[in-house]
């Protein structure tokens, strides 16, 4: 800024110095929130509307940009936001003619969701798509109305239940169901355990398998829940350091 005040042509302009003063409370501010050192100042930044009356800015992520070193073996999104100030803009629309001081700035949605599966595949996190924390399950046939009133009671008691549609689903599919989708726990019925009045809980993560009287069974998912999403964020937590 300093060096573009000692541009006397530049300097006989009023809108310019208009702007230098601005700029310089910019960067003052800027500096006191201790963000400066992210700021570049390019005279060569544009942006392709008209209406911006002001300051024009773009954020980057430094990680993603392009190299040509690198070639096409990279991710590079460009800029992941721009905007700028637009005092003018309400005046031109507003019946009453209002100036209104204005900024705003657009967010490149597409492009952080490029980055953010990029990071994912990279660290070989997989992101849970559904809410399910509990599914139940059955080991024989014709059980498909017992697993309908074990997911009514879950729900009743606050939990996020599903099970398969099927009537007599196989098993294994039932359980890579529950591995793909990252479903906490699964609880699994079967002949045995109704005449014994038991349940089966299965930690789909660890595939540890427990069996819990059935009168506990609020209680004991709720114990077992607590304990694998503390594992899933420790987890989490170190994957993130390394």
């Amino acid at each position: 800024i300093d060096k573009l005040r000692t541009d006397v042509q530049l300097m006989t302009q009023k809108s310019a110095r208009e702007a230098l003063d601005g700029l310089e409370v910019l960067f003052r501010y800027l500096t006191l929130y201790g963000v400066m050192d992210k700021i570049i100042f390019d005279l060569k930044l544009a942006r392709g509307l008209d209406y911006y009356t002001g300051v024009i800015f773009e954020a980057v992520l430094t990680k993603y940009q392009y190299d040509p070193q690198l070639g096409d073996d990279q991710v590079a999104v460009g800029s992941v936001a721009g905007g700028g100030r637009y005092d003018e803009l309400v005046h031109k629309i507003d019946p009453r003619q209002r100036r209104v001081p204005c900024i705003g700035a657009s967010i490149g949605v597409e492009r952080i969701f490029a980055i953010k599966e990029h990071q994912m595949t990279e660290s070989k996190i997989q992101t849970k798509t559904i809410e399910t924390e509990v599914y139940v399950a059955s080991a024989q046939k014709n059980l498909i109305e017992e697993r309908m009133k074990l997911c009514s009671y879950l729900w009743a008691n606050d939990f996020k239940a599903e099970m398969a549609l099927k009537r007599n689903p196989k098993m294994l599919d039932q359980l890579q169901y529950c591995e793909k989708n990252q479903i906490e726990l699964c609880v699994i019925i079967g002949s045995g355990e109704l005449e014994a009045g038991i349940v089966k809980i299965r930690d789909v993560g660890t595939r540890e398998e427990f069996e819990i009287p059935r009168a506990q069974l609020v209680e004991q998912l709720r114990v077992y829940l607590t304990k694998v999403r503390q594992r899933i964020q420790e987890s989490s937590s170190k994957t993130n350091n390394n």
